[in-house]
């Protein structure tokens, strides 16, 4: 693993304890270059509720290119309404040592609009 991808890790480390503590459901984000992933985790970190990323085939043919602010969004809104459908309205939000900045932030603002509350 290299330094930036360690430190990355130790970060969300702090983030993932204290959602645990606060027994909360999570929205966890993931990105790569060319994609972006986001799951909505159940209380005890066991089960994933819901998920939505670039790499689904109905989110390809809408968005041209998975690892831009113009498909963070989709999914943020994607996942929100999956969310909604299970009758989850209150989220902790995981970035996993992301910044919250460009893609991340576009998909949690994105779901914020769509409903989700975190």
């Amino acid at each position: 693993m290299s330094y930036k991808t360690e430190a990355r890790v130790r970060r969300s480390r702090a983030t993932r304890a204290k959602i645990a503590k606060l027994r909360a459901v999570r929205l966890t984000v993931h990105r790569s270059n060319t994609h972006i992933y986001a799951q909505v985790i159940d209380a005890s970190g066991s089960k994933v509720l819901a998920s939505a990323s670039t790499a689904e085939k109905d989110v390809r043919s809408n968005v041209k290119y998975g690892g831009n602010v113009k498909a963070a969004a989709e999914i943020g809104r994607r996942i929100a309404e999956k969310a909604k459908q299970l009758g989850i309205e209150q989220v902790a939000f995981d970035r996993s040592g992301y910044k919250f900045h460009g893609r991340v932030k576009a998909l949690a603002e994105a779901a914020r609009e769509a409903g989700l509350k975190f």
